[in-house]
């Protein structure tokens, strides 16, 4: 499906190659002079934490760095917490004069041509991840919601490249928060590699699609330390544990009762995600 869908994207972007063209200069008005960075997604573009709704969240501390450098830049973050790469294009989880994040998304890059310096993304991990939070994996919902990711990000992917076809825009994978069952007694350290599996996959479709349509790709997974099961750290006296599942404990409240366990990074797991996007910029 994945190949398919691939296919289709990359005739639709072709397109854009022939057909777009700036916007016209006369269209704007000279004597503004605010550009803006346009945030979407998940619950992470929010900034959400489970001890308090809003907060510093990756955009939030990537905007930080970037008004550092630029004073006239401005954010508007459509970021909806529990958005899925199919409510993202058909609404239903968060309000937008619109009806949806993305036609959200398309109508401010149309009325602010020319302004939109850059955009970020991440989509998708709502649409697998209540697979795995019964303590076991459910693998027929995984395959339906990487069958979801792989029809919804396309067209997502296709219409923000259309919309802004010569702004960039950065994706972004995903770090693996359940491989904090790798501390769940004997069974725990099988689960936490068959969630990293599935992250792998998520992962490589996802960056598939963004790269289809020109996308950079935050790369939050390395950042995490994702995919290094074997480095050995300690996080307690006589507790070691993976890298990976190391840093999901000091980056996000998975590990952490109470408010956790929960899938959300913390400021400091924030921070990183926010210098895994700043390294594609």
């Amino acid at each position: 499906m994945l190949r398919r869908l691939a296919y289709v994207a990359a005739a639709a972007l072709a397109v854009v190659g022939v057909t777009a063209a700036p916007a016209s200069a006369g269209s704007i008005n000279p004597h503004t002079t605010s550009s803006y960075y346009l945030a979407l997604g998940d619950s992470l573009a929010y900034g959400y934490q489970p001890t308090h709704v809003t907060g510093q969240g990756y955009v939030d501390d990537l905007y930080a760095n970037l008004h550092a450098t630029d004073a006239n830049l401005q954010l508007n973050n459509l970021g909806c917490p529990g958005e899925t790469s199919a409510t993202m294009i058909s609404g239903g989880v968060c309000s937008y004069p619109e009806g949806n994040q993305l036609d959200a998304a398309i109508h401010f890059i149309r009325s602010h041509p020319l302004r939109v310096k850059l955009i970020t993304i991440d989509i998708g991990a709502n649409d697998v991840d209540h697979c795995l939070s019964t303590g076991t994996i459910d693998q027929t919902c995984i395959n339906d919601g990487l069958a979801a990711i792989a029809k919804n990000v396309t067209k997502i992917v296709v219409r923000l490249r259309l919309a802004a076809p010569f702004v960039k825009i950065v994706g972004m994978n995903y770090y693996d928060p359940f491989l904090a069952a790798y501390l769940q007694g004997p069974t725990g350290p099988a689960l936490a590699q068959q969630s990293l599996t599935l992250a792998d996959k998520l992962n490589r479709e996802l960056t598939a699609i963004y790269h289809l349509g020109g996308f950079k790709v935050a790369d939050v997974a390395g950042a995490f330390s994702t995919d290094d099961f074997t480095t050995m750290v300690p996080i307690a006296p006589g507790v070691t544990v993976p890298l990976d599942v190391a840093r999901i404990c000091q980056w996000t409240w998975m590990c952490t009762v109470p408010p956790g366990p929960d899938i959300h990074a913390n400021p400091a797991g924030y921070a990183v995600m926010a210098q895994a996007f700043a390294a594609t910029l």
